[in-house]
C-alpha cells in the first residue's frame, strides 16, 4: 500500500513548535515510506482565515524542507461537505438540535450534580415537526449532531498499540453550527476518504476523537485509515509547555537565527530512541523514522537542546553551502576564514563580528602597554601561516610570559575579545598593517 499522510493547518495564526512537529512526523513518515505528504488547509472558517496566515504556512514548511506532494483548500470544496452531510441526515446519523448553549450548559450542571457523566441526552431525536417549527419561528437555528452508534470502536494504533474508545460514553459531536459553518471533523473525514488518506498521524489528545471520526468514516462508506498518536510535547522539566514555547512561531526561530536543520533534527527526534544529534538532511531523518522508536513517555522540549544541535549545523557546514549567505551579510572573506570560524558560531549572524575580527575595526584591550610594545618589537616582517608560532615564541623569550599569561594578552589586542577562533589561524587573515595598530592600542 502507498503510505499518503496529511497535515491541515488553520490559517488563522502562525506555524508553532506543536503544530510543526505533527507536519514533521508526517512527512517524515510519509518520506521515509516513499509516500506521499498532503497540504490541505483548512480555512472552512472564513471570518479568522487569512490569505496572509496560509502564505506564511507554506513560507514555514518550504524553508524547513518539508515540501508538499498535493495541496488543498477546504473552502473550494464546501459543496462535497454538503453532499456528505446531507447522506449523513438521509441515513438518520445526522440530526437537528435547537438548544442554545446557556441551555445546555443548565443540563451538564443538572447532571454533574447527580453523579451523572454530562453528555448529551439526545433529546432533539424527540423533537416533532411542530416543536421544531416553533424553534425556527423564534429564530433558532439548528446545529447538527452524528448520532453515534455507541459501542466500543478499537483499533491498532502504530504509536500506542491496542486502542478503544467506549463512544457510549460520549456526547453526540456537533458537525454543523447553527451558522452553518462545519466543524473540523466532517470536511477532515469527507477529505480524507476522497483524497486516499492511509495514515492519520497526530498529537495523543485527539485518541477519543478518533473514536467518533471511525464511526463517521464507516458512515459515509469510506476506509478507515492507520492513526498514531504521539505523545505531546512538555517542557525541560515535564510540565506542560510554556505559553511562549508552545506558541513560538517558526517564523520567529526563523528571525533568532536557528537552522532549518536543526529545529527538524530536535522536534523530529525528541522523545525517540535515536540520538539527539543533527541529520545529514530532513530527507535523512525520514528515512531513519519509525513508531517502533518512540517513546510512550511525553516529548522533552529544551531549548538547549536545540541551541547545540543549531551549533553542530553550523560547525559541519561546507562553505559551498555557506557562501551565498556569507555574501548577504558581506563576511565572505574566503573558505579558510569559515573553516577557521565557524567552530566558534551559535548562530549564523554571529559571522558578521568574528569577520570584523580580520578586517576591523577592532578596538584592542590592552590592559600590560610595556608587554604590547614588546610584542611590537618582536613582530615578524613577513606575516604568514607560521606568523603565531614563531611570534608567540619571540614574545615569550621576551618577556618571560607563557600560557595563558602569553596567550590570553595577545588575544585580547588583536581581537577585542577573551575567546573566539583559533589565533594561529586567525592571526596571518588580520594582517601585519592592523596588528601592528592594535598593539600600539589603536582601532583599527
Amino acid at each position: 500500500m502507498s503510505v499518503k499522510v496529511r497535515f491541515a493547518p488553520s490559517p488563522t495564526g502562525k506555524l508553532h513548535v506543536g503544530n510543526v512537529r505533527t507536519a514533521l512526523v508526517n512527512w517524515m513518515f510519509a518520506k521515509g515510506q516513499g509516500g506521499k505528504f498532503v497540504l490541505r488547509i483548512d480555512d472552512t472558517d472564513l471570518a479568522r482565515s487569512t490569505a496572509e496566515f496560509e502564505q506564511g504556512i507554506e513560507t514555514d514548511l518550504a524553508w524547513l524542507g518539508m515540501y508538499w506532494d498535493e495541496r488543498h483548500n477546504q473552502s473550494k470544496r464546501f459543496d462535497r461537505y454538503e453532499a456528505a452531510a446531507e447522506r449523513l441526515k438521509a441515513a438518520g446519523r445526522l440530526y437537528a438540535c435547537y438548544e442554545t448553549s446557556e441551555e445546555l450548559d443548565r443540563r451538564r450542571k443538572v447532571q454533574l450534580s447527580r453523579g451523572l457523566p454530562p453528555v448529551y441526552d439526545r433529546a432533539a431525536l424527540d423533537l416533532t415537526d411542530a416543536e421544531k417549527a416553533a424553534y425556527e419561528a423564534e429564530g433558532r437555528r439548528p446545529h447538527w449532531r452524528f448520532k453515534l452508534d455507541g459501542k466500543r470502536v478499537a483499533w491498532e494504533d502504530m504509536a500506542r498499540g491496542h486502542a478503544e474508545v467506549d463512544t457510549a460514553s460520549m456526547s453526540d459531536p456537533v458537525l454543523i453550527r447553527e451558522d452553518g459553518l462545519f466543524l473540523y471533523t466532517l470536511p477532515s473525514v469527507v477529505d480524507d476518504i476522497e483524497m486516499d488518506i492511509t495514515h492519520v498521524i497526530r498529537g495523543e489528545d485527539h485518541v477519543t476523537n478518533t473514536g467518533a471520526q471511525i464511526e463517521i468514516f464507516e458512515a459515509l462508506g469510506g476506509p478507515v485509515p492507520a492513526f498514531a498518536h504521539m505523545p505531546l510535547l512538555v517542557g525541560e522539566d515535564g510540565s506542560a509547555l510554556s505559553k511562549r514555547l508552545g506558541s513560538l512561531s517558526i517564523q520567529e526561530m526563523r528571525e533568532l537565527g536557528y537552522e532549518p536543520i536543526a529545529i527538524t533534527s530536535h522536534l523530529g527526534r525528541i522523545g525517540t530512541s535515536d540520538p539527539l544529534e543533527v541529520g545529514a538532511s530532513v530527507q535523512a531523518l525520514g528515512d531513519s523514522f519509525a513508531f517502533s522508536k518512540m517513546g510512550r513517555s511525553p516529548a522533552r522540549y529544551d531549548t538547549a537542546d536545540l541551541d547545540r544541535l543549531n551549533a553542530q549545523a553550523l560547525h559541519a557546514m561546507d562553505h559551498k553551502v555557506a557562501q551565498p549567505r556569507l555574501a548577504e551579510l558581506d563576511a565572505d572573506l574566503g573558505e579558510d576564514f569559515w573553516n577557521a570560524i565557524r567552530p566558534n558560531l551559535q548562530k549564523f549572524a554571529d559571522v558578521v563580528e568574528l569577520a570584523n575580527i580580520v578586517r576591523g575595526p577592532v578596538t584592542p584591550v590592552v590592559e600590560d602597554p610595556a608587554f604590547a610594545a614588546a610584542a611590537l618589537a618582536v613582530l615578524p616582517e613577513t606575516v604568514d601561516e607560521t606568523l603565531w608560532p614563531t611570534w608567540t615564541n619571540a614574545v615569550k623569550e621576551a618577556t618571560g610570559a607563557k600560557g595563558k599569561g602569553l596567550f590570553m594578552p595577545l588575544r585580547l589586542i588583536l581581537t577585542g575579545q577573551s575567546h573566539g577562533p583559533d589565533m594561529a589561524t586567525i592571526a596571518p587573515m588580520i594582517g601585519r598593517e592592523r596588528i601592528v595598530k592594535r598593539l600600539q592600542g589603536e582601532t583599527a
